[in-house]
């Protein structure tokens, strides 16, 4: 009984640690919103994400469509949800203290679509909307993005997806302030690329990123997550840059791996990066 006592203790007071360390982030005051990517905890309900993900000692998340909602709300996460179902979902998001900063990877099929996409961003306070779209979009998808005044964050899955190398998101990114890169350094690695040179080419036009450590030690020669600082997406080196950078903007945790529990590898990671972030000049 006493083990049991002292167990949960223990648990309470690390609990409270990582509650503590998200509310006083060091990396706060640079305006970067370390969160995680929902998709993390994708076997899981987005309420249920929401509760690991302040566990980890993190208050941001980003959003992707399709998740059950869970925690009393019927429905899946979806930008073409009504104003009532939006409300539970704010009233989930309030429950346990995060902030919806990112939506995606996203994409909508035309241009009333795409309002709809705009109106929802808006409504929930999402700052970026993470996404693939079509390159006949970019017509009124700057446009719509300079009216609304929300990013336009072009992902990078790997090669060969359209957005893998720096040098093609740059091409959209001159068609207005709202549109760069939603920069995967994890798949930056998988397409053969360095991180820290493609943040480089990217300078002025970082509007978030998807922060993965990733190696490749599998038999069929695949990259897979790993905790920060134990890999090959050069974290040390991409905490530098950004700051040299004076980025601004969300940042969001994606471990895609030992996806039952991964809960303590990202909690882990966020201490990592907290530390570098603290170390690096």
């Amino acid at each position: 009984m006493q083990f049991l006592k002292s167990t949960l203790l223990f648990c309470l007071l690390a609990s409270c640690a990582l509650s503590a360390s998200a509310q006083n982030a060091p990396e706060d005051k640079s305006g970067w919103k370390l969160g995680s990517q929902s998709y993390t905890f994708r076997l899981f309900t987005f309420a249920e994400a929401l509760k690991k993900i302040d566990s980890c000692g993190l208050k941001y998340v980003e959003a992707f469509p399709g998740q059950k909602l869970g925690g009393g709300v019927e429905g899946n996460m979806d930008f073409k949800m009504d104003a009532a179902k939006r409300q539970e979902v704010k009233a989930l998001l309030k429950k346990y203290g995060i902030t919806l900063t990112a939506f995606g990877v996203v994409n909508a099929k035309d241009e009333e679509e795409w309002k709809t996409l705009f109106e929802f961003a808006k409504d929930m306070g999402i700052l970026n909307i993470d996404t693939e779209p079509k390159p006949e979009q970019f017509a009124y998808i700057a446009p719509l993005a300079d009216k609304y005044k929300i990013n336009v964050a072009l992902h990078n899955h790997p090669k060969p997806s359209h957005y893998w190398s720096p040098d093609s998101v740059l091409k959209y990114a001159a068609k207005s302030k709202f549109i760069g890169s939603c920069s995967d350094i994890g798949h930056w690695v998988r397409s053969g690329l360095d991180p820290v040179a493609c943040l480089k080419k990217l300078n002025g036009h970082v509007l978030g990123l998807h922060f993965k450590d990733v190696v490749k030690d599998t038999p069929d020669g695949k990259y897979h997550d790993v905790v920060w600082g134990k890999g090959d997406s050069k974290v040390d080196g991409v905490i530098a840059e950004l700051k040299r950078q004076k980025f601004k903007g969300p940042i969001s945790v994606e471990y895609e791996y030992h996806w039952e529990n991964n809960g303590p590898e990202v909690a882990e990671s966020v201490k990592y990066f907290r530390a570098t972030f603290q170390k690096v000049k």
